[in-house]
């Protein structure tokens, strides 16, 4: 509610990510003085990158929801100017799946393109398939109007009817795909390689999704609306930090919160971990809730939903979207003939050999591919990862996850730490291990690493602070967690029960990626106006000239040669050190 004793007209966000530079750039197009503060040194959370030597490894965006037009989700992005003069690379394959024996699935976006080629792979399963790009379809046609710009929460009555009433043609495809399983679905087809690959599609196993984020995600990317923006993750999160300090947005970086400010039940302002204090009429939390709720506000203002959900539900097994193993090779060659994107089924005795891997899977991304601006000419860089839990490297660990200190008479919070021996070899047999897959697939891959990196769940927590490195936070489809978490917001509002001036944002309180993190900056700031009297308002920045798209062919059904993209030529040295993160 608004604050009886004056009109509130200055806010502190914890957290520069995606949530919070989201958050920050609307709240200024409503009049707000606003203040970020950011515990690492640059802006994005976990929508980064990094460079070694002269490469950069960009960790984060391998599709990105909304990146073409005709959608909601696009005009956020444009509001954000998260995507103004960039090119847009979208392949017309959205992942190969390749199996133990080196056959492939080849996932098209095209619906037709897929069918032909599933068919191919087995006609006997020509019923299933034709099923199966026919509901692709339906979605497709169902993106243009599925709501991102106003939460549900804020809908009146007839507003909730047209949506529905929206939805209606679609109804029957939806209902069914969000009531089964992917895991049984892909049991109806009778080759046994489709039977396995259909789980993979999303690059990864996700035993407890439904088909519905299968034929969402699918279907973004037949629309020309899951591609990734030119300067990759870490650009992504500059072009919207500009866009937010072009609006008069003010942003401190290594700032770590350590404590909410309350006073009478009002939020008032934060303390920093070196004692500073910043006084505001709003404090909105954009950063890893149950720090937030637990660390920064003692525990206080919980009801017994949030209190089950961040003491009890968030640490049961499925709740969070699992953490990532990353290794990164900078690569001195090109190597062609490599796919941008591909899943790969191990052999169980590979998989064990992997510490904290879930499925006997690894997702191999050939990034130069993705983002050629940020590697050399005549480079490669690889990114492989595999979904991993926290807890199995925690176990080798030695020392704090976190722990700040000086540098260059700079209090730093993210930088590396000592985890000891059986950490550092754990890393070691991630890199050798896979290193060694990648050359028997690809021979002289080995010989040409000029550098590496590993990344482990530990990594991201050290950088974000995220609870068990969980990215993006609540699994979603899970009843007990991310549903519950959204039917409270969408019950209450983004706020805690008894306490005034206070709101949350970012990804943390809603379930999926990046546009959701963007889409919950947009929303909160709704609801804020709603609190204070004013009237929301949004508008595209248009200080850059519109994204312009570019289609690359992938694969045995490309009709078209792709075109060569231009890179920076760049002499790469001859390093082979291992960088720890």
């Amino acid at each position: 509610m608004a604050d009886p004793r004056g009109t509130r007209e200055t806010m502190i966000i914890i957290g520069g990510g995606l949530g919070g530079l989201a958050t920050g750039a609307y709240a200024r197009m409503n009049g707000y003085r606003t203040h970020i503060l950011e515990m690492h040194e640059i802006p994005g959370g976990s929508c980064t990158s990094w460079a070694r030597g002269d490469f950069t490894f960009d960790w984060c965006v391998s599709w990105l929801l909304g990146s073409g037009p005709g959608n909601e989700m696009h005009q956020i992005w444009l509001e954000l100017g998260a995507l103004q003069g960039k090119t847009i690379r979208q392949f017309d394959v959205f992942n190969v799946v390749r199996a133990r024996d080196g056959r492939a699935v080849y996932f098209y976006s095209d619906p037709e393109r897929l069918r032909r080629h599933l068919t191919a792979i087995s006609p006997a399963d020509a019923r299933q398939i034709r099923h199966f790009c026919r509901n692709l379809r339906t979605f497709q046609r169902a993106l243009d109007v599925y709501p991102f710009l106003k939460p549900v929460a804020m809908m009146g009555r007839l507003e909730r009817w047209r949506m529905m009433a929206s939805f209606l043609p679609y109804l029957n495809a939806i209902r069914r795909s969000i009531t089964e399983l992917m895991t049984d679905y892909a049991r109806r087809f009778q080759h046994p390689l489709l039977r396995e690959a259909f789980n993979f599609v999303l690059y990864e196993k996700h035993p407890d999704f439904p088909v519905l984020p299968f034929y969402f995600q699918l279907a973004s990317h037949a629309n020309g609306s899951a591609g990734v923006p030119e300067g990759g993750s870490l650009g992504l999160a500059r072009s919207i930090e500009e866009r937010y300090r072009r609006l008069g947005g003010e942003i401190t970086y290594n700032a770590r919160v350590e404590e909410i400010l309350v006073e009478d039940d009002r939020a008032v302002g934060v303390r920093l971990s070196d004692g500073r204090e910043f006084r505001a009429d709003i404090v909105v939390a954009a950063c890893d809730m149950r720090t937030a709720v637990l660390g920064m506000l003692g525990g206080r203002y919980l009801n017994d939903t949030y209190r089950r959900l961040y003491t009890r539900t968030i640490d049961e097994p499925g709740m969070l979207s699992p953490g990532y193993v990353s290794l990164f090779l900078g690569l001195r060659r090109d190597f062609p003939e490599a796919d941008p994107c591909t899943t790969y089924l191990l052999d169980p005795e590979l998989a064990d050999r992997l510490p904290g891997m879930r499925h006997p899977s690894v997702n191999v991304q050939f990034r130069d591919r993705h983002y050629p601006e940020l590697s050399p000419a005549g480079t490669s860089v690889v990114y492989a990862t595999y979904f991993s839990e926290a807890a199995p490297w925690r176990a080798l660990r030695e020392g704090p996850e976190q722990a700040s200190r000086v540098r260059r008479g700079q209090v730093l919070h993210t930088l590396p730490v000592r985890h000891g021996k059986a950490y550092l070899a754990a890393k070691r047999r991630v890199r050798t291990t896979l290193e060694a897959f990648l050359d028997e697939r690809f021979p002289g891959l080995r010989d040409a690493v000029a550098v590496r990196d590993v990344a482990t769940p530990l990594t991201q927590i050290r950088y974000t602070a995220a609870h068990n490195g969980a990215f993006p936070g609540w699994q979603p489809f899970m009843e007990d967690g991310g549903e519950t978490l959204e039917r409270e917001i969408n019950r209450l509002g983004p706020v805690l029960p008894g306490l005034a001036n206070f709101y949350m944002s970012g990804v943390w309180v809603t379930v999926g990626g990046l546009i959701r993190a963007a889409a919950a900056g947009r929303q909160v700031m709704q609801f804020i106006c709603r609190d204070d009297g004013r009237e929301f308002t949004a508008e595209i920045d248009r200080h850059l000239p519109p994204p312009r798209q570019l289609v690359i062919p992938v694969g045995p059904l490309a009709e078209q040669p792709a075109p060569a993209p231009t890179r920076r030529p760049v002499t790469v040295p001859n390093l082979t050190e291992e960088h720890s993160r």
